[in-house]
């Protein structure tokens, strides 16, 4: 059975106590592992705010995460997801070949900087102003 490479991101409910947190990222893990997944990172971005109130709320605690998984899995999770209180949204991406290269680029520190900003040929300087 082949497995695909997956970056997935998932808002908890900011309601919830820090302990809960810990609890719902440890439940998402185990879900995962549980349907043949392997974990490769876990990373909790922690509380950040909405642009716009999503269930009436300001904020949530985000959680980022990649792994391997048959494709078989991916429904699964997603249905666990759904039915889960704590869960306000997630994103599941499949990647393909370009964002895995990326991806090992990233883990090497070895992304190159293409969009690297001259800060000499900044013009818009507000000392300057009259």
């Amino acid at each position: 059975m082949s497995k695909n490479y997956y970056e997935f991101t998932y808002i908890i409910n900011p309601v919830l106590e820090e302990e809960q947190f810990k609890e719902t990222v440890d439940k998402v893990t185990k879900l995962i592992e549980d349907n043949d997944g392997e974990i490769d990172e876990v990373d909790e971005w922690g509380l950040r705010s909405f642009a716009y109130d999503i269930d009436k709320k300001g904020s949530g605690y985000y959680v980022n995460m990649y792994f391997t998984a048959p494709a078989e899995a991916i429904a699964s999770v997603e249905r666990q997801m759904r039915i889960d209180d704590n869960i306000m949204r997630y994103l599941t991406l499949k990647y393909d070949a370009k964002m895995l290269r990326h991806r090992e680029l990233q883990r090497k520190n070895e992304v190159p900087d293409i969009f690297a900003i001259d800060d000499e040929d900044d013009s818009s300087n507000d000392e300057d102003e009259d």
